[in-house]
């Protein structure tokens, strides 16, 4: 039965079908999570940052004890994970060790001092959401603007409350869970207003966009412009999933009490 699920997942995606299927556990509370094309998992527990592989070997491990509280892990460019705390508007590149890269950058010092939001570009650029404009701005590496959205509020005609925010395939996602999830060119033009409204989490991946509402796995296809409810593995429905993401042929999921990860065997 819960093969049958999970195949479902898949089918949806694209990706083989079989019968046959391993679970890995990653045992222990987590306050958020996030994933890597790889497959490797990002998992902040209190003041620390943790990395497993797709099998749940735990890979490196750093304190953060001087950050402030990690409000986001984007891990853009596998294995080199970018941290952002809004407490201290501080923002931090990774190496694979999960060791800081350079020191951390202080926002507020570079002239961003009410950043909420941070996410990694292309060509090591930032976007970040500036709620002083409000405005989304794109920096380079030195935090120079590239691009802007302008105030969002003439744009959009009203202040967004932005939540999260990723880029993928040159677009920017952005999810404001009372509106939708508002899509940006990399020149911050405004492109559309995606329909997933009240999305607690998000992950955007071949044309669709994942995310969980009301602890629920949906899926909503930016072709066919459709949402589908996933179906979790049977022995997952008394649990609350927290956050979920899928990468290749890999479920994860962020429950309280552990990670799971429901992967396809090799062919």
């Amino acid at each position: 039965m819960r093969s049958s699920s999970i195949a479902v997942l898949f089918l949806l995606l694209g990706g083989p079908r079989s019968p046959a299927q391993q679970v890995v556990t990653i045992p222990g509370h987590f306050d958020r999570f996030t994933t890597d094309v790889l497959g490797n998992v990002y998992a902040v527990r209190g003041d620390e940052l943790l990395l497993f592989d797709e099998m749940g070997r735990e890979r490196a491990r750093n304190s953060v004890k001087t950050f402030g509280t990690i409000r986001t892990i984007d891990a853009f460019y596998s294995l080199k994970p970018v941290l952002f705390s809004d407490e201290l508007g501080q923002l931090a590149m990774l190496d694979n060790t999960l060791s800081v890269q350079g020191g951390t950058i202080d926002l507020s010092s570079r002239g961003y001092p009410q950043v909420a939001l941070v996410c990694a570009s292309v060509q090591n650029a930032f976007w970040l959401y500036d709620q002083r404009t409000p405005r989304l701005v794109r920096v380079d590496p030195q935090l120079r603007e590239i691009a802007s959205t302008g105030p969002l509020d003439q744009l959009l005609g009203s202040v967004p409350r932005p939540v999260e925010m990723t880029e993928l395939d040159n677009w920017l996602y952005v999810n404001c869970p009372d509106e939708g999830i508002f899509v940006f060119d990399l020149f911050g033009t405004y492109a559309r207003t995606l329909p997933v409204v009240g999305a607690e989490h998000f992950q955007v991946r071949k044309q669709a966009v994942f995310f969980v509402k009301d602890g629920v796995l949906q899926r909503y296809d930016m072709r066919l412009f459709s949402t589908v409810e996933l179906p979790l593995p049977p022995d997952l429905r008394e649990d609350r999933v927290r956050d979920a993401r899928v990468e290749q042929e890999h479920l994860y999921f962020l429950l309280d009490d552990r990670i799971e990860i429901d992967r396809m065997p090799d062919r």
